[in-house]
């Protein structure tokens, strides 16, 4: 579960934060959020896919062909892919709409378990004077980075959904031997995209929506990459121990005598 509340001077002054050490607070995640910004390195390691949202698409890195599980976290909360989303690298900060205020509020999760007190081992969230600490500061900026680069990455998103290129994508992955569906996911209408005319084309183009568009085509090869991760973490799973029964617990190695049955 999270928690996430507004940083705040009266609740915060003399708490801390430490930086995570485990991706494990996303291991049930098997969509993140991207930007545009993103989409060079997503598409070459992981499916970028669309998701339907208040109306709208939003772009977003698929972890997982599961619900509930993200294969590209280990069992340690290791991360086994090439490149991190950066909505997981901010955690546990996060930009959030906060009802009757305008715009979105600096969030700190605080069921996270990095929220400590302040005692010169952690990172400061405010300075002696009452202003953001340098480490406050280089994560706010940050993701207000993100935040711009999402608004350009909406319109964009919103100039291609006009055109009519989204579509359902009924993506089927082979993980170990077993073909798993995965609902509500959208991809780029290919066929759809070669067929438009030079005026929708132009529109594309100038939203910065081409880019976008060609990335997603480009990363649904590496639907691939699940079967893979699905070795790679059985491979860092440890074997469970068997439970004996009482009959193999007591039986003697040469008789039978000391058996229930």
């Amino acid at each position: 579960m999270t928690n996430f509340v507004p940083l705040n001077r009266s609740a915060h002054t003399r708490k801390a934060w430490r930086r995570f050490n485990s991706y494990g607070f996303a291991s049930a995640h098997a969509v993140i959020p991207l930007v545009g910004a993103e989409f060079g390195k997503a598409a070459v390691s992981m499916p970028i896919a669309f998701v339907e949202q208040s109306g709208g698409y939003v772009p977003v890195a698929v972890m997982s062909p599961i619900a509930g599980h993200n294969f590209f976290i280990g069992p340690e909360g290791q991360w086994l892919g090439a490149y991190v989303p950066a909505a997981l690298r901010c955690y546990p900060f996060r930009f959030v709409g906060v009802e009757g205020a305008e715009g979105s509020t600096l969030c700190i999760d605080e069921d996270s378990g990095l929220v400590v007190d302040a005692d010169g081992t952690a990172e400061d969230f405010f300075d002696a004077e009452g202003n953001p600490s340098p480490a406050t500061k280089a994560v706010l900026s940050f993701l207000s980075e993100i935040e711009r680069n999402r608004t350009l990455t909406d319109m964009a998103v919103a100039a291609i959904a006009e055109t009519g290129l989204i579509q359902p994508w009924p993506l089927r992955v082979k993980v170990a031997d077993q073909i798993t569906p995965f609902n509500g996911l959208f991809r780029i209408d290919e066929p759809a995209m070669n067929a438009l005319d030079d005026a929708d084309f132009l529109k594309l183009r100038k939203s910065g929506a081409l880019p976008l568009a060609y990335m997603q085509l480009l990363s649904m090869a590496q639907v691939a990459v699940f079967d893979q991760l699905n070795r790679i973490q059985q491979q860092l799973t440890p074997p469970t121990e068997r439970q004996l029964s009482l009959d193999e617990i007591f039986a003697t190695a040469d008789s039978g005598i000391l058996r229930f049955n």
